[in-house]
């Protein structure tokens, strides 16, 4: 039977990754990513969720963050959809973790690499095959490197292409992915005959112990029926503000006009999604048909940080 517990779940997630009992998972994931460059041997937790799981849990809490035994600092996290903003707090995340370092009098030589690992479930940069993208700040004309201290990787599942049959020469980060995208699907021992390194075997063990406790099930399908209903609620958000957006364009008579009212209507639903999730009250169409392009996107940005502090 397949396991059926999805690892692109945050809970999931977080158990595969962010568990001290499996730091071999985690260290063998990273130096996927990072291709060994230097090779990590362990790391500690900055966030340990042992006692943290209910079904009440933000979902900031799914960022699992760790120090590895060369000192720098990581975060890794998954995402399923793409909030707004979501460049900007992936930016700000990674240099959170890197200024958090200095204390008061130290000097900078002190400071360790910052490294956020992001698994994206969304496409984020389309138009671009490679799954794996690596962002780091260098020289935009000739690619010259000014520091390694900040770096943003992004994994895009969506780009995976490989079946099972070309896994066994697959990279480790390859391997990875198929993980992530397959094991719902898989039983253990499809996923052992897969992915023949035994950290993928320990992985399957994770999933199975959710699948098999009732309360670890409870928390899995909670934090499962959130994630669908926020994903229902953006699409409605969405539907219901391109059709509002597209009206007062149609009303307007102007090709302009429709193209504005489109990006206006979009802005619209990603607004009331904002103030549904912060419990506010919902703007009616009317105030925000008051409002400018720009004011509404001043407006949803604003909405956004004050729910990303929330959390």
């Amino acid at each position: 039977m397949a396991i059926g517990i999805d690892p692109t779940i945050d809970f999931a997630f977080k158990k595969l990754l962010g568990s001290p009992k499996h730091t071999t998972i985690t260290v063998h994931f990273i130096n996927a990513v990072l291709e060994g460059s230097p090779r990590i041997t362990s790391v500690e937790f900055l966030d340990p969720i042992l006692g943290r799981e209910s079904k009440g849990d933000k979902l900031s809490i799914l960022d699992v963050r760790a120090q590895d035994d060369h000192g720098r600092w990581l975060n890794i996290e998954m995402q399923t959809r793409l909030p707004v903003g979501f460049r900007e707090r992936l930016t700000y995340y990674v240099a959170s973790l890197y200024v958090g370092q200095l204390g008061e009098g130290e000097e900078y030589t002190t400071l360790r690499p910052a490294i956020s690992i992001c698994v994206l479930d969304r496409l984020l940069f389309p138009g671009v095959p490679d799954l794996h993208l690596d962002f780091r700040l260098q020289n935009a004309r000739t690619g010259l490197v000014l520091t390694d201290n900040l770096q943003i990787h992004l994994l895009e599942l969506p780009k995976y292409n490989l079946g099972s049959e070309s896994i066994v020469e697959a990279t480790a980060l390859e391997k990875w992915i198929y993980f992530f995208r397959y094991a719902a699907k898989l039983t253990p021992t499809e996923i052992a005959g897969h992915l023949t390194d035994p950290v993928f075997t320990e992985a399957a063990g994770v999933l199975e112990m959710i699948a098999r406790t009732p309360r670890e099930k409870r928390f899995y399908e909670a934090r499962l029926k959130m994630e669908r209903d926020e994903r229902a609620k953006l699409e409605y958000a969405k539907i219901e503000g391109r059709g509002e957006g597209l009206a007062e364009g149609l009303a307007e008579g102007l090709a302009e006009g429709i193209e504005k009212g489109i990006e206006k209507g979009e802005f619209f639903g990603r607004i009331r999604l904002l103030e549904q999730l912060l419990g506010r009250p919902e703007s009616t169409s009317s105030e925000l048909a008051k409002l400018s392009i720009d004011q509404l996107s001043e407006l949803a940005n604003r909405l956004q940080t004050q729910l990303r502090e929330r959390r």
